[in-house]
């Protein structure tokens, strides 16, 4: 597909922030639409899974190979740094073989990179392994949510973050049954598992995946002619979409900040490895909660409002985390998942009413390009090095303030907004 921008024939009676929309078009068919909606679903929640699974395997791996927080930090970052790295290549990809074969071959390269690692012998190859799950998983994000913005029109910031539910029921599943796993068996094979459950996701999506009627392409072909006229407009979007980015990037850099302690936080409270894996579930139930909550609270309430709550919650219930004793921790750990997770659905929401020149895909791509690649770098170089100075406690109360620095930015946003964004008033 190629990227564009659809633009609806009653453009001049629309309201300014749907008039300037590239999504507002027709949607496609409530059957067809729910589908793909469906589909990219569960291929989201395989990939997050994929994601956080590295988590849970971060002690077990730190026993077998000795390895400090720098280097621990480095192998999740070869998984998202591979992730981000290629999510322009791949939409570029889809440009050029066809959405459909993207996505289904990035699924099949996750799963084959899994298989690798549950192989391997040594370091050298896990971490290639998960490089090479990290490139698979690039494919997903702009793909799928170009897809549901299609499908869904204007009306698309609720389903995208369905879409992010179900990435995050896909978290909530696996961490806390391969905690359980790790319990009574070697982690290599519960790596062999996870590929195979891929390998059949990817069947899936090649067989399920509704097909784009070729009838609306030369509309949307004419729709971002049409976008491209009002070019104060565009200048306006291209600068919101800057700082939304920005945004994103801390937002998204909080997280891994977060979670890649999460484990060492709770074992040194006195949690078994398979309290640890039930602690990533709560997180994630939490984090479905509220992507799917906020998804829809962004819409009513207003982006900014929406984003200071989220991201001022999140630093007090990770400050919370770090002070509290195992149990009040545990308890805690829902509702910080629901504000650390929250953020993302109304950012993504947003991306596709800022995308510089109507163009969706493209927005997707250097969204998830630079959050998840600003992620990728400042884990292994600022809170690694932080965990091996200070310990893991010290070291997660910067994740506390990063989050905490998005505000400002959010308030410089806030402007470039339409009303019913920025919120109410």
């Amino acid at each position: 597909m190629n990227a564009d921008s659809r633009t609806s024939p009653a453009e001049s009676l629309a309201p300014p922030s749907l008039a300037d929309s590239s999504l507002a078009a027709p949607p496609a068919g409530g059957a067809e639409a729910g589908r793909a909606l469906a589909v990219v679903g569960v291929n989201h929640a395989l990939h997050d899974r994929y994601a956080d699974l590295i988590y849970v395997l971060l002690p077990v791996w730190q026993a077998e190979f000795g390895l400090g927080y720098v280097a621990l930090a480095l192998l999740r970052s070869l998984y998202v740094g591979a992730l981000a790295g290629l999510q322009m290549p791949a939409a570029a990809l889809a440009r050029r073989l066809g959405l459909r074969t993207v996505l289904v071959l990035g699924t099949f390269v996750g799963a084959a990179g899994y298989a690798l690692a549950g192989a391997s012998g040594c370091l050298v190859v896990l971490c290639l392994a998960l490089a090479l799950s990290g490139a698979g998983s690039s494919t997903q994000h702009p793909l799928a949510s170009a897809v549901i913005a299609r499908a869904y029109g204007e009306a698309a910031r609720g389903p995208l973050g369905t879409y992010n539910v179900a990435g995050d029921l896909g978290k909530a599943a696996l961490p806390p049954l391969v905690g359980f796993v790790l319990a009574y068996a070697g982690w290599r094979p519960v790596l062999w598992l996870v590929a195979g459950l891929g390998a059949m996701v990817g069947l899936g999506v090649a067989v399920l995946l509704p097909r784009e009627p070729a009838a609306r392409e030369a509309a949307r072909g004419a729709a971002q002619a049409t976008a491209r006229v009002d070019s104060s407009r565009s200048a306006q979007k291209k600068s919101g979409f800057g700082l939304l980015v920005a945004i994103g990037m801390l937002d998204n850099a909080a997280r891994p900040a977060f979670l890649v302690y999460l484990p060492f936080l709770l074992q040194a409270k006195g949690a078994a490895l398979a309290t640890v894996g039930v602690g990533f579930a709560l997180v994630a139930v939490g984090g479905a909660l509220g992507k799917a909550a906020f998804g829809r609270l962004g819409a009513r309430f207003g982006v900014t409002r929406s984003v200071i709550l989220t991201e001022v919650g999140t630093a007090a219930a990770i400050l919370a985390v770090v002070a509290l004793p195992l149990a009040p921790a545990i308890a805690v750990l829902p509702l910080l998942g629901l504000l650390l997770n929250g953020t993302s659905s109304v950012l993504y929401g947003t991306v596709p009413e800022l995308a510089p020149g109507g163009r969706v895909e493209r927005a997707f791509a250097i969204f998830y390009t630079c959050t998840l690649g600003g992620s990728a770098l400042a884990t292994p170089l600022l809170y690694g090095p932080l965990g091996d100075a200070l310990g893991p406690g010290r070291a997660t109360m910067a994740a506390a303030v990063t989050a905490l620095a998005v505000v400002p930015l959010m308030l410089a946003l806030a402007p470039r907004l339409a009303p019913r964004e920025g919120g109410p008033g």
